[in-house]
């Protein structure tokens, strides 16, 4: 099975709990017993709480010896049909007790140390990431980078992994709540976090679901997550409209990819959160402070989802500059907006003096996706210049770290000129991509000439069109090199 995904550039992600199945014979609940390696309460007897397999023992992750042991379950010789392609998500490690006082542990619960359950609980989840983490690192001998996803969280969470947001509702408040709790979560720096689209309980209707796509595809973490007990929700079970109305959002995330990469890049570097609130970026703009229902996409995307049922129309804030709607090339100004919004469209700007890169070609996963070619969107504000940068490597080891094995490359657009330029020109990490097309928005005259130069092309002629957006098409330079576009 895991076979059959890889083939198509997909990955496996399979839930992996912290609660232990009480039945003898079963080799996990065996070695624990035997190990001492679960919680237990104050007289020093095995704790057993109720949980998915029934009776459960809870391992206790605050011990050295059980995040050992705990890591070392996940060697691929010891699970059993996994693979390097098979990733994991950490649930109900609150830990979730259904018998239990608040639907968790009992506050006296005994950990390693001999640390209360009381003083401990917040971190409980936190501590069985760390493990699932190092049990990826060690199957890999430390080459690959793990993805691990939890519910619960604490401080230091970002190092190991992505969050979501809890179990949700199909409503539409629930909707509106995951844009301010997504902005609490970064500022707070668990960074990689979303919710689950359409609500996991109840039943989203084709509006709220494709709302929920529109706006989620705009937040760091994405997926669809829903009780077993409610009905079928994939894309294409809501009718071909609202299947191709999904497709439209979710092609509009892949474009973007590059951006984002990008984003955690500069995340990883300095701590700031690819989503953020508008104040983070402008602070001194006092409007900003109070706005929960839109949110920046680093420093150059301004998003406002739709949150009402049946809206036609939003209204929504732009603080200082000049702003393109990302999608029809209107320019907007600082101040306030309502603008009417269709099916298919949410108010997505990007801010004068930035520039973007995407990739607009139509894969089935983003591994399949690396040698494709970028395409630029260079939004000009008031002085005619933009600026922006793109982060390159090859998505799935530690070579950026050990090795130096990236790219970084920055663009700047100023006096009719256009330049990228590699910042570790040294770099071992090689790469075919190209630019296939640069974008201008903004551009107040139409170039007569256009003029092009890197080191493997040499001086060449370019071709451009249109007027807003003015269009360079196929420039052909490789990402790896400098390059420069004059315009005349």
């Amino acid at each position: 099975m895991i076979g059959n995904l890889t083939a198509k550039g997909r990955k496996m992600i399979t839930i992996i709990d912290p609660h232990i199945k009480r039945e003898s014979g079963y080799f996990l609940h065996e070695d624990a017993l035997r190990e001492d390696l679960y919680v237990k309460d104050k007289h020093g007897k095995v704790y057993e709480g109720w949980c998915w397999p029934g009776s459960s023992s809870y391992l206790d992750f605050f011990d050295p010896k059980t995040r050992n042991y705990w890591a070392s379950r996940f060697a691929l010789d010891k699970y059993e049909g996994s693979t390097l392609d098979l990733y994991t998500w950490n649930d109900m490690n609150e830990p979730s007790v259904f018998n239990g006082p608040e639907v968790t542990m009992p506050k006296d619960m005994v950990h390693f140390g001999g640390w209360e359950h009381r003083d401990v609980h917040n971190l409980y989840g936190l501590m069985q990431v760390m493990s699932t983490f190092q049990g990826h690192l060690l199957r890999s001998d430390k080459r690959l980078r793990p993805f691990i996803l939890s519910r619960a969280n604490f401080v230091g969470m970002q190092r190991y992994g992505a969050v979501w947001t809890g179990d949700n509702m199909a409503n539409w408040g629930h909707l509106k709540a995951s844009i301010p709790m997504c902005l609490g979560l970064s500022i707070a720096g668990i960074t990689h976090c979303g919710a689950d689209i359409g609500g996991f309980f109840h039943d989203p209707d084709a509006e709220l679901i494709l709302r929920w796509y529109q706006a989620a595809l705009f937040q760091p973490f994405v997926r669809n997550h829903a009780h077993i007990e409610t009905k079928r929700r994939e894309p294409w079970v809501f009718g071909d409209k609202y299947t191709a109305l999904i497709r439209s959002a979710v092609r509009r995330r892949y474009a973007l990819l590059p951006y984002w990469y990008t984003l955690f890049y500069q995340n990883e570097k300095t701590g700031a959160p690819p989503m953020r609130p508008l104040w983070y970026d402008f602070p001194e703009d006092t409007t900003t402070f109070p706005i929960q229902d839109q949110h920046l996409v680093g420093s150059a995307l301004l998003v406002h989802p739709v949150t009402d049922q049946g809206a036609s129309s939003v209204s929504f804030y732009l603080p200082e500059g000049i702003w393109y709607d990302f999608y029809n090339y209107k320019t907007y100004v600082n101040g306030h907006h309502t603008i009417p919004v269709d099916d298919d469209t949410i108010p997505v700007f990007q801010r004068g003096g930035s520039i973007i890169p995407t990739k607009q070609r139509i894969r089935r996963a983003s591994s399949l996706m690396r040698k494709d070619p970028y395409t630029l969107f260079v939004a000009l504000d008031q002085k005619g210049e933009a600026n922006g940068s793109l982060y390159i490597d090859d998505g799935e080891s530690y070579e950026y770290r050990k090795e130096g094995k990236f790219l970084e490359i920055i663009f700047q657009c100023k006096g009719n000129v256009i330049k990228a330029k590699v910042v570790n020109v040294n770099s071992p990490f090689q790469t075919v991509e190209w630019i296939e097309r640069v974008v201008i928005l903004g551009l107040t005259y139409k170039p007569s000439s256009i003029e092009g130069s890197s080191k493997s092309l040499g001086s060449v002629k370019l071709e451009g069109e249109g007027e807003h957006p003015f269009v360079i098409r196929k420039p052909g330079f490789l990402v790896s090199e400098d390059w420069e576009i004059k315009l005349h």
